[in-house]
């Protein structure tokens, strides 16, 4: 049976380049780069080399790079310090409603702690509009995160036009650019981001750690307390292998960006022309500006959970939404967002694609799908009730 793993952006597989220099720091150089000594100074010099290349992907200093346990830590830290360390100026937060839950659950978290959240919301492609962001500053307004690219439809956000607004309000702007990475260019200068999240493993580096920007000067308070490692920001040992495992991967995505993001959107495109032939399928997401490797599809009369057990019977690996609510029976909040009604929120499905895809996996995965609906409306209660053609028609 055919194998086509096509949940990139759940996690994508380790680089054997990657892989390989982090054994090296397991196993050969294994000392404490805060000791004095030649062990600790050997791999001291090697986490900063990382660093370099972490900041050279996204256009940064080497000293505005703060390494975490992953995104999520990042986006906590971004909300939370910056926060903690103004709240003598202001208490608003800013977020959209398509965020990740790494930032959701932080701002409604913050929420119970006093803070005021205003939460805007999308057009139909999942898009905030900048000028919805300008009417939500007030003179208590410390930051606005918004999303680089969605983790669940792809949709591009206007970032750099969101942080002009805001810049010219004295309000700092944070994106998570965890899916983004790797796909398209990221630049924190061109974006004008204050702060910036990123994760190894989005882009063929290892689980388990991420990294924070923080641009100079910005003020942020620590969330963990204890020793001086990463200016302070975020004390305690560091993830030696990951890092060098992240610095590794970030130089090798900065090399093949251009490439990768060609392959990606061949693929994307041949993709979403093979889903929409199928009856009742509407794409949800901005139809080009999207990530090139993101295809996300709400399939009607169909629930999404047969249809990823159905996949993964034929060796495909898909996902309905984020891997971190992958447990949740809800629709998914951000294709709700869009104003899909429930019932064909539930069937959604969410296919990423990496640089080792195919048009052939393609093929495979189109025919699979095309074969596994027929077979679920047929036996759906939904699908039988829906009536004729032309009035189901109607309901798309």
């Amino acid at each position: 049976m055919r194998k086509v793993y096509l949940d990139h952006a759940a996690t994508t597989p380790v680089a054997p380049e990657v892989a390989e220099i982090m054994v090296r720091y397991m196993i050969e150089h294994f000392g404490n780069p805060s000791s004095i000594h030649a062990w600790g100074r050997e791999v001291r010099k090697a986490v900063e080399q990382a660093r370099e290349q972490v900041a050279a992907l996204i256009g940064a200093q080497p000293n505005e790079i703060v390494f975490t346990s992953g995104g999520t830590e990042a986006d906590n830290l971004a909300l939370r310090g910056v926060m903690a360390a103004h709240r003598k100026q202001g208490n608003h937060l800013i977020t959209s409603k398509v965020e990740h839950h790494a930032v959701l659950h932080t701002a409604e978290e913050l929420e119970k702690e006093g803070y005021r959240v205003t939460y805007l919301g999308v057009d139909k492609d999942g898009a905030v509009d900048p000028e919805q962001a300008r009417a939500a500053i007030t003179p208590e307004t410390v930051l606005v995160s918004l999303m680089l690219a969605n983790n669940e439809i792809g949709t591009l956000q206007p970032v750099a036009e969101v942080a002009r607004i805001c810049h010219e309000r004295g309000v700092l702007v944070h994106t998570d650019a965890v899916q983004a990475m790797g796909q398209v260019p990221v630049d924190v200068n061109a974006l004008g981001v204050d702060l910036l999240t990123l994760s190894a493993h989005k882009i063929y580096g290892p689980k388990g750690i991420g990294v924070l920007y923080v641009r100079r000067r910005t003020k942020i308070q620590s969330m963990v307390h204890g020793g001086s490692q990463e200016r302070r920001v975020r004390p305690g040992t560091e993830n030696v292998p990951g890092i060098i495992g992240l610095g590794k991967a970030a130089e090798l995505a900065r090399r093949h960006l251009a490439e990768r993001s060609a392959h990606l959107l061949k693929l994307r495109e041949r993709l979403i022309e093979g889903l929409l032939r199928i009856p009742y399928v509407r794409l949800n997401g901005h139809r080009t500006d999207r990530l090139p490797g993101n295809v996300n599809v709400s399939v009607e009369f169909v629930e999404g959970e047969a249809m990823l057990l159905n996949l993964d019977l034929r060796g495909v690996a898909a996902s309905s939404g984020s891997a971190c609510t992958s447990g949740s029976l809800e629709p998914s909040h951000v294709i709700m967002a869009l104003g899909v009604p429930a019932e064909m929120a539930h069937g959604s499905l969410r296919l990423t694609l990496g640089q080792g895809n195919t048009e052939e996996d393609i093929d495979y995965v189109t025919t699979s799908l095309t074969e596994i609906v027929e077979r679920l409306r047929a036996m759906s209660p939904l699908w039988n009730d829906a009536g004729s053609r032309e009035e189901k028609a109607t309901r798309v």
